[in-house]
C-alpha cells in the first residue's frame, strides 16, 4: 500500500536526502564518540568525589548535581547514537507515558509556533518492552514527517493506551498473538499526511520497525487525505518474564579481583581514569594507547587474563581486529570491548555479534566491575 513508483526527480531527491542523512549520521557518531569519552571521565570522577564528601551534605549536594547533569548528557548521547544507528539494541521495561512527555519537550522548539503539540496519555498504560532510545528516535522521526505534512499548521497529538488486538481485525495485528499491547500514536490533525509523506514515514522507522516486529509488536498507519493521519506503534507489554534478570546496577555489590588486565584506550584522559578504576578494584593493569602497542605488550609474554579495549581507535587496527590478533597469540584470553560509538564494527542489524561483551561509555564503576567479572567468567 505504501510502496509506489516515484517520478525520477522525486527518486533522485530522496536519494540525495538519504545520502545527506547518512553523512549527518556519521558525523553525529564521531561527535558522540568524543563526547562519551569526556562523559566517562566526568561521571566516573564525580562518583569518586561523591564518595569522598558523603559526610558533607553541602558538597554531596553539589556532587549530586554534577552527576545528574552527566547522566542527562549520557541520555542525550544515547538518543543521538540511536539516530546515527551506532548503538546496539537494549530492550527493557519502558514507561511510555514518561517517554512521550520527554518527546514533547524535545519537539516543541522544532515544530514551530504554527503546530500545537497535545498529549493524550492514558493513566492505565502498561510499561512496554522496547529499547527506549530507538523508540524515541522513531517518534521524533514521525513527528518531523507530520510537521512537514502540515505547512499551514495543525495539531500534533502524542497518545498512549493499552489495547487488546482484535482477532476479527485484518492487517498486521491478525498475525500477532492475542495479548495485551501498549500503543503509542503520532497523530497529525489538520491536513493529514499525503501518501508520499507516508512512504517517507514508514521508511524512516528503519531498524526500529524491524526491532518492533522481532519483539512481536507491529505498526499500523491510518490516513484520511486533508484531514487526519496517524501512525500507531503497538508494543508488547513488559512482564516479569520479559524483564532482564540482571541485577539493578545501582544496588549491585562491587566485586573486584586480582587478575591482570590489558587496557587499550587511545584517549589519554580516559585511559588514566580506567587504569585508576581498575586498579582500585584490585586488578593488576597494563596499558596501551593503540593496537600496535597492545600487541607488543602481548608479545612480551607477560601474564594477561583480560583484554579491555576500545572499539574505535586511530590507525589501521580497531578494537575488533586487535581482539582477533590477540586471540591468535593467546587463545585463552578473555575480551571485553568498550566504546562511545561502536558503529558497524560491533553492531549488526541493531544487535551485538554473538558472544560479544560491550561496555558502553559513559559507565559507572559498578558497571565496569560487573562487566569485567562477566568477561573473565565467560
Amino acid at each position: 500500500m505504501l510502496q509506489k513508483f516515484l517520478p525520477a526527480e522525486d527518486a533522485e531527491a530522496r536519494a540525495c536526502q538519504a545520502q545527506r542523512m547518512e553523512i549527518v549520521g556519521q558525523l553525529t557518531g564521531g561527535v558522540v564518540h568524543d563526547f562519551n569519552n569526556i562523559l566517562t571521565v566526568i561521571s566516573g570522577t564525580i562518583e569518586i568525589l561523591a564518595e569522598a564528601v558523603a559526610d558533607r551534605p553541602e558538597l554531596a549536594a553539589v556532587a549530586g548535581l554534577i552527576a545528574e547533569a552527566a547522566a542527562r548528557g549520557a541520555d542525550l548521547t544515547s538518543h543521538l547514537l540511536a539516530f546515527a544507528r551506532g548503538r546496539p539494541s537494549h530492550p527493557r521495561e519502558v514507561d511510555v507515558n514518561a517517554l512521550l512527555v520527554e518527546a514533547a519537550r524535545l519537539l516543541r522548539p522544532t515544530m514551530g509556533e504554527q503546530i500545537e503539540i497535545d498529549s493524550q496519555l492514558a493513566s492505565d498504560t502498561s510499561p512496554a518492552w522496547v529499547d527506549p532510545h530507538q523508540l524515541m528516535t522513531a517518534i521524533l522521526n514521525l513527528a518531523i514527517v507530520a510537521r512537514d505534512a502540515m505547512p499551514k499548521g495543525g495539531k500534533l497529538t502524542l497518545a498512549t493506551r493499552s489495547i487488546m488486538p482484535c482477532e476479527s481485525c485484518g492487517g498486521a495485528e491478525s498475525a500477532v498473538p492475542a495479548a495485551q499491547y501498549t500503543m503509542l500514536a503520532v497523530n497529525a490533525c489538520g491536513y493529514g499526511i499525503a501518501s508520499g509523506h507516508l512512504d517517507r514515514a514508514f521508511a524512516d522507522l528503519g531498524p526500529t520497525r524491524d526491532l518492533i516486529e522481532q519483539l512481536n509488536g507491529y505498526i499500523r498507519v491510518r490516513s484520511e487525505a486533508d484531514r487526519e493521519s496517524s501512525v500507531e506503534i503497538h508494543l508488547p507489554r513488559a512482564t516479569s518474564l520479559a524483564r532482564s534478570p540482571a541485577e539493578d546496577s545501582s544496588k549491585a555489590r562491587i566485586e573486584g579481583g586480582g587478575e591482570a588486565i590489558l587496557i587499550v584506550e587511545d584517549d589519554v584522559l580516559v585511559r588514566k581514569y580506567v587504569v585508576t578504576q581498575v586498579q582500585s578494584l584490585g586488578y593488576r593493569t597494563l596499558a596501551a594507547g593503540n593496537a600496535i602497542e597492545a600487541l607488543a605488550i602481548i608479545d612480551e609474554g607477560k601474564a594477561i587474563d583480560l583484554l579491555l579495549t576500545d572499539v574505535m581507535m586511530p590507525g589501521s587496527i580497531n578494537g575488533r581486529q586487535l581482539a582477533i590478533e590477540a586471540l591468535q597469540r593467546r587463545p585463552s584470553l578473555k575480551i571485553l570491548y568498550t566504546s562511545g560509538y561502536s558503529e558497524n564494527a560491533m553492531v549488526h542489524d541493531g544487535y551485538l555479534a554473538a558472544g560479544v561483551l560491550l561496555l558502553a561509555k559513559p559507565y559507572r564503576k559498578v558497571d565496569l566491575a560487573k562487566m569485567i567479572r562477566a568477561a573473565l567468567a565467560a
